[in-house]
């Protein structure tokens, strides 16, 4: 693999058969990972030294092969029988490979030669750490998932930051890089890498996770379910590569979704995480400090619950008073600058760039260990009197494992009984999905 890994995969050799005009075998070579069936085969053509690969839109430079069927795959209902079906189908409509002269059979050689150190595990970072190189499992290495709008936005965020020495852009969908991630290859942003296999992750210290399906589902539910399904043929990838990586997860519904990678994963609770409300958090608290003045305030304001309207305020200490008479009038005083804040936040949307920023931030923590609190979606069981499995935003102290200590909120009915609403609904949702 690119990290200089390697592993033993099973891997089937063969030709498929292809009508384009005329009837031709592809050869190809298919190579089933230790995760199977979870995640899907890597597919690659072998072209003798008289066939050159015609790259194009299931087809790169070095003949890996991209297809629909991969980017879906779905266990059980996903087989690598369905897969070469789909191959056949695929390569009828634009033919993979063709004829070299002798003169450019030479030149193809080396892309041959590339081919095999590929899939015998040769490359270029293994002839680095063998040379004395920096090794890859030293780096703050950080990995977005999903080449989206949110995608890009969480790279060019993260680089901007420099928390990172190296980031990783996973881009998941069909074709050559398009659009976004074309443009940062044409300008060489410093330290990014953009890649299509899933052990280009290898040994990250977080895994941002941006990807939603973009399905033809009717219902909300069936969103959901679209998303669970896009991610089983993710999680088990990632975390194979990255096994004591934090998982940082972006992808809607965050609470929901962070609850999936979690479940898919098998780590433990303190380190798959969702981004929740921490840019909420941020900008509550902003609000509180520069438009209403009210700085000491705002350092123990948060945003907590789940993502949208009912999200609500919340407080993790409280100054001593002298009396209760005191105590009450000091909560009131609090909740109306809680409210006035609350409606100001109501304008602000959420666009890629500013979650971005946001995902940067907490990498930014998680990577220094730097222990500062944030509003992050975690286990919520046994808080507030949430007895069931869901994952809330709440006030956590952030470090290089992921959540080391969730802060205790102030006690308030009202916030209590919103919390456990939001839990109740978001797990009626978890019990109808297919995991």
């Amino acid at each position: 693999f690119k990290d200089g890994s390697q592993k033993d995969l099973l891997n089937f050799s063969g030709t498929v058969p292809v009508k384009y005009g005329n009837s031709y075998n592809i050869p190809i070579h298919l190579w089933l990972l230790d995760s199977h069936p979870f995640a899907p085969p890597i597919c690659f053509l072998k072209p003798t030294a008289n066939m050159g690969i015609s790259v194009g839109k299931h087809v790169d430079a070095r003949g890996r092969i991209y297809l629909p069927y991969l980017q879906n795959w779905s266990h059980p209902k996903s087989t690598v029988i369905g897969l070469i079906k789909e191959m056949i189908a695929k390569f009828e409509e634009e033919l993979p490979l063709y004829s070299l002269s002798s003169s450019d059979a030479a030149r193809q050689s080396e892309l041959l030669s590339y081919i095999a150190k590929i899939t015998e595990g040769e490359t270029d970072m293994k002839s680095r750490t063998k040379t004395g190189g920096k090794n890859e499992g030293c780096l703050n290495k950080v990995t977005v998932v999903g080449a989206g709008d949110l995608g890009m936005a969480c790279v060019l965020a993260i680089a901007a930051k420099g928390v990172a020495d190296k980031v990783v852009l996973l881009d998941l969908s069909e074709g050559a890089a398009k659009g976004g991630t074309m443009d940062l290859e044409i300008f060489a942003v410093p330290n990014v890498e953009i890649s299509k296999d899933f052990s280009a992750s290898a040994d990250s210290k977080v895994v941002v996770l941006t990807v939603n399906s973009l399905g033809n589902a009717q219902t909300y539910l069936d969103v959901i379910q679209s998303n669970v399904d896009l991610f089983r043929g993710i999680i088990p990838a990632i975390s194979h590569y990255s096994q004591n990586a934090v998982l940082l997860v972006a992808s809607q519904p965050v609470e929901i979704m962070t609850f999936v990678s979690w479940k898919m994963s098998s780590f433990p609770k303190s380190r798959v995480i969702g981004v929740g409300a921490n840019l909420n958090s941020k900008r509550f608290q902003y609000i509180l400090t520069n438009l209403l003045k009210e700085e000491v305030l705002a350092k123990d304001a948060w945003v907590i619950g789940e993502q949208g309207e009912d999200k609500v305020p919340s407080w993790t200490s409280c100054n001593a008073v002298a009396n209760e008479t005191e105590a009450v009038a000091a909560h009131n005083s609090r909740e109306k600058v809680a409210n006035r804040a609350m409606e100001v936040l109501k304008g602000k949307g959420q666009r890629s760039w500013s979650v971005g920023l946001s995902v940067a931030d907490l990498t930014d923590s998680i990577l220094k260990d730097k222990r500062k609190v944030h509003s992050v979606s975690t286990l919520a069981k046994g808080c507030c009197n949430i007895n069931s499995e869901v994952f809330l935003s709440l006030p956590c102290i952030l470090g290089t494992s992921g959540v080391i200590e969730m802060v205790k909120l102030e006690e308030d009915p009202l916030v209590q009984e919103k919390l456990q609403s939001s839990a109740g609904s978001i797990h009626d949702l978890q019990q109808q999905l297919k995991l």
